[in-house]
């Protein structure tokens, strides 16, 4: 079972490297022996991040949304290692209801902005299209590979707008439209990629993660708690057995599924 989950040798890149949960996928892949590149849009942070990892990591400054940025990624990662053998899209912009600046009515469908539709759809949608396409060719040439999308239980069931009630019934978030259409449409592009790359040796599955722990105010806390059959949110830990499960040879036989790990939310 060791060698099973083992990614001794293995080359991985994951997208938004610097993120809540996406610090833990490289976590978790270096810690089952893979070298990773952190990838994210501050170069410095992504090589200080690379260097505690416990295997030989690096990190690279990559912008998804520009071809020519993921075509020098995808040449300095074959010029390391000779391959790419696991790609994590990570990378997301996601509007959560810790973030100070948000504005309540800005979020409302009947005033989402064109051009925060439009940033999402490019970053969380093409930047997707466009990684899979450069970094999964590469692996497809090879005759083997994972590509593991990251969606969200938005992508599978709608926001439920009422965790973000106050008790006094003040509504001071609203989660965008944007951000469940572009996970569902992940969700739906994994199940193409599995179709049009089986034959070529290459795996792609998604992981739907819940909602995270990240310093929210309490009453979201309760709110969200109140609504998951584990009454819990997930630690940012909570995703690390699922990625290293989709990146090993322990889910060989799996492609084009959509890993749900949310604590029950989706479950009624």
């Amino acid at each position: 079972m060791e060698n099973l989950f083992s990614l001794k040798g293995k080359t991985a890149i994951v997208t938004g490297g610097l993120g809540l949960i996406g610090k833990k996928h490289c976590e978790a892949l270096a810690s089952a022996g893979a070298n990773v590149f952190v990838c994210d849009m501050d170069k410095n942070m992504c090589a200080d991040f690379a260097a505690t990892l416990q295997t030989e990591s690096f990190g690279f400054p990559l912008d998804v949304t520009f071809s020519g940025s993921i075509i020098s990624l995808r040449d300095y990662v074959i010029s390391k290692f000779g391959k790419i053998d696991i790609l994590v899209n990570n990378a997301a912009i996601n509007d959560m209801v810790e973030n100070p600046h948000h504005d309540p009515e800005l979020g409302k469908f009947e005033n989402y902005p064109l051009d925060l539709w439009n940033k999402a759809i490019n970053v969380n949608l093409t930047g997707v299209f466009l990684c899979s396409q450069i970094l999964g060719s590469s692996m497809a040439t090879r005759g083997k590979g994972t590509i593991i999308n990251i969606a969200s239980t938005y992508g599978v069931v709608a926001p439920d707008q009422s965790i973000y009630k106050k008790p006094d019934g003040s509504q001071v978030f609203f989660k965008s439209p944007v951000y469940p259409a572009t996970k569902g449409a992940v969700i739906a592009f994994t199940k193409f990629l599995a179709s049009y790359w089986g034959a070529a040796g290459v795996r792609a599955n998604t992981l739907s993660p819940g909602g995270v722990l990240n310093g929210q105010e309490e009453y979201f806390v309760n709110n969200y708690s109140l609504r998951t059959l584990l009454g819990r949110m997930a630690n940012p830990a909570d995703y690390q057995g699922a990625i290293v499960f989709l990146a090993s040879d322990a889910s060989e036989y799996m492609t084009g599924a959509n890993l749900i790990v949310d604590g029950g939310w989706t479950v009624c």
